[in-house]
């Protein structure tokens, strides 16, 4: 190990992403090639997945049962076997290290915290009574009961796990349903901890389209759900797609992505390892910096050097930063801002002694990470926002996922006598202009020959009224 605490290189390999320049004639039509990525999916993979759902919707558990074997390479006599005990969550909790116990239940209460400030900012029923005695309002109430998806396989994921189930907790749903597959079986004790910290109510050990499948229709033993959330492969996103209607989806994420927007005040070093937070998820994650200092971005460079042979995933990292990655030096700041609202980064670090002066230009990212001490892998683990972000630029008119994913809103109205005159009078106008009679007979049988303004009137409009709804 090295003074920084990492290992020394194991292997010669080379990171350089496209050194770009705003100034530049050609900037902008090098910058729209960098940033292009075809989320179109296989048609190999939209027909395979097509027949497991279809298989699994008309068979049910024995289509999961083979699926399962198939993929999975899990061979249950039934799908009750798939589903983990609740001791068994709570004794993979207890079998960890306190470090990890401590970490889970740190983490989990920091997220739980800020979706509960989240609930109470946005997500709750409020009502009015008008001039004419009307009320008018939003109910919200929680779905019944949802779907996660946690992948498995060659990673685990304790941080997905507490992402989507504690704001679903949060919000009020019944009943949360993980589906995680175990290829082979290993089930991760971090994994079924998390769920065991979360509040999860069940937990099946299957995962791909066939998985998506039992969630959306259900089956003899999985319940449906009112809507699946969290990430997932080709196979999941296909799925997500086509169930999406039946039930209601999170969103269909693409690969990860950071944007930094750096004045040069950082460590090098810093920038370079937060563009290796998301390039060592997939080749085809995008890593892009933004600075108006030449120097500093050489300087970024040179550590991407000196660090990258020393990562345990530099292949990984590697790939995605020769073939997605960016270093683009910028008139100002304030171009910086521009060209980040273009790209509408699912991870935004205002990596500058300012962040706030710049915070107001940006209007466009899943989240915002400001200062220098506050790197992209904070967000994902601990800070508390939801980490399970809008990717491809659907920032643009996508949020992060939350207690209002888990909510769905009902309108309340409530017209008194009064009102009725007047909204009844205003509603047969339209109505016939529309050609539609009997919205309009409707809203005129309604209509009281008395005058609106009598003492009468007004007190039975009270005694119909009900009173206010708090």
């Amino acid at each position: 190990m090295n003074s920084e605490g990492i290992d020394q290189p194991k292997a010669q390999i080379s990171a350089r992403p496209i050194r770009l320049n705003t100034q530049s004639d050609d900037f902008e039509q090098a910058f729209l090639k960098r940033l292009h990525w075809s989320s179109s999916t296989d048609q190999a993979i939209e027909d395979r997945v097509a027949s497991i759902l279809i298989d699994v919707q008309s068979r049910g558990d024995a289509a999961v049962l083979e699926y399962t074997k198939a993929f999975d390479r899990l061979d249950a006599g039934s799908v009750s076997e798939l589903c983990v005990p609740p001791e068994q969550l709570k004794n993979a909790f207890d079998s960890l290290p306190q470090s990890q116990r401590d970490a889970l239940i740190q983490a989990e209460g920091r997220v739980r915290t800020y979706h509960q400030a989240q609930r109470k900012a946005s997500g709750e029923s409020w009502s009015y009574r008008d001039e004419q005695g009307n009320l008018l309002g939003q109910k919200v109430t929680p779905l019944d009961r949802v779907g996660i998806y946690v992948p498995g396989g060659l990673a685990a994921y304790p941080s997905s796990v507490l992402m989507n189930a504690v704001p679903a907790h949060v919000a009020g749903v019944s009943e949360i349903i993980m589906v995680v597959p175990t290829p082979g079986g290993a089930k991760n004790q971090l994994v079924l901890a998390a769920a065991y910290v979360a509040g999860v109510s069940k937990v099946f050990t299957i995962g791909g389209a066939q998985a998506v499948a039992a969630l959306a229709y259900g089956t003899q033993t999985i319940p449906s759900v009112d809507k699946i959330t969290g990430p997932g492969n080709a196979y999941v996103a296909a799925a997500k797609r086509r169930v999406f209607g039946k039930v209601g989806i999170d969103m269909i994420a693409g690969p990860s992505e950071i944007l930094v927007i750096a004045d040069g005040s950082t460590p090098p070093e810093w920038v370079a390892m937060d563009l290796f937070s998301q390039a060592e998820h997939d080749e085809l994650a995008q890593s892009i910096l933004l600075c108006p200092d030449a120097a500093y971005i050489d300087r970024v460079q040179g550590e991407i050097d000196r660090l990258l042979p020393q990562m345990d995933r530099r292949e990984i990292i590697a790939k995605s930063l020769n073939g997605r990655g960016a270093l683009i030096q910028t008139s100002s700041m304030k171009e910086a801002c521009e060209i980040s609202n273009r790209v509408a980064p699912e991870h935004l670090e205002i990596s500058s002694q300012e962040p706030h002066q710049w915070e107001p230009l940006l209007v466009h990212a899943g989240a915002i990470f400001m200062g220098a001490y506050t790197s992209e892998s904070l967000g994902d683990y601990c800070a508390g926002p939801n980490h399970v972000l809008p990717t491809s630029g659907t920032a643009r008119f996508s949020s992060p996922l939350g207690v209002y994913d888990f909510q769905k809103r009902s309108s309340l109205i409530e017209v008194s006598r009064v009102g009725a005159q007047l909204l009844g009078s205003i509603a047969s106008v339209l109505a016939r202009g529309e050609g539609l009679q009997a919205h309009a007979l409707a809203a005129e049988m309604r209509l009281d020959s008395k005058d609106p303004d009598s003492k009468s009137n007004d007190k039975s409009s009270e005694k119909s009224s009900g009173g206010s709804l708090k």
